[in-house]
């Protein structure tokens, strides 16, 4: 059994310049490209999730309480749907072995809602792929990388968050995301990155 790293949703809308930018998302970035580039022997495979909105419902909201709706986000087609440029050569390379669409018609915070393109959901293709063990990284250490490294442990993974090369929102609710990892089981490794 292999352990794999999901990178979560390092995409314009959310590093800084987007329409829901977290300080510190752009050079967060940079960092999870040299973490695959320093251990790419030590994961069997590295995925991506992508946020790849249509209509969601009340995700969006003109009136957003930042919990469960947002701002115009992450929408098909849209410059602030793409992966950052700073992480994105990772995906164009190779180095990222499949990338997994969340939230079409729905919030979708985890990674675990996520297909990729065939239509395989991200835990059928883990265990397919003899995966047993996750680190996750990415934006945001409070939202959407909290919801995958806790759907990933009830899927029956191994989780570790890689606190390093995720980027918080804000300071109490990363410290409150915390909390509710450690409950769940969640390793944690590192020192949580919050420049807001």
């Amino acid at each position: 059994m292999g352990r794999a790293l999901i990178v979560v949703d390092v995409q314009n809308d959310f590093c800084e310049g987007g329409s829901i930018p977290v300080k510190g998302g752009a050079d967060r970035a940079v960092a999870i490209v040299d973490l695959i580039r320093r251990a790419q022997v030590g994961y069997a495979y590295v995925v991506a999730t992508r946020d790849h909105h249509i209509d969601p419902g009340g995700h969006f909201s003109e009136h957003p309480d930042f919990q469960n709706s947002f701002p115009v986000h992450c929408v098909v087609g849209s410059a602030g749907s793409e992966f950052h440029p700073n992480f994105a050569p990772a995906v164009t390379s190779g180095a990222v072995d499949e990338v997994f669409y969340k939230g079409a018609h729905s919030a979708s915070k985890s990674g675990f809602e996520g297909f990729a393109q065939d239509g395989t959901a991200l835990a059928d293709w883990l265990r397919a792929h003899d995966v047993s063990d996750l680190d996750v990284v990415g934006i945001a250490t409070d939202h959407c990388v909290k919801a995958t490294a806790l759907d990933g442990v009830r899927a029956g993974f191994a989780v570790q968050v890689l606190l390093d090369y995720t980027a918080g929102v804000a300071a109490d609710t990363t410290s409150t995301a915390l909390s509710e990892l450690r409950e769940a089981g969640v390793a944690l490794s590192g020192e949580p990155v919050v420049l807001a």
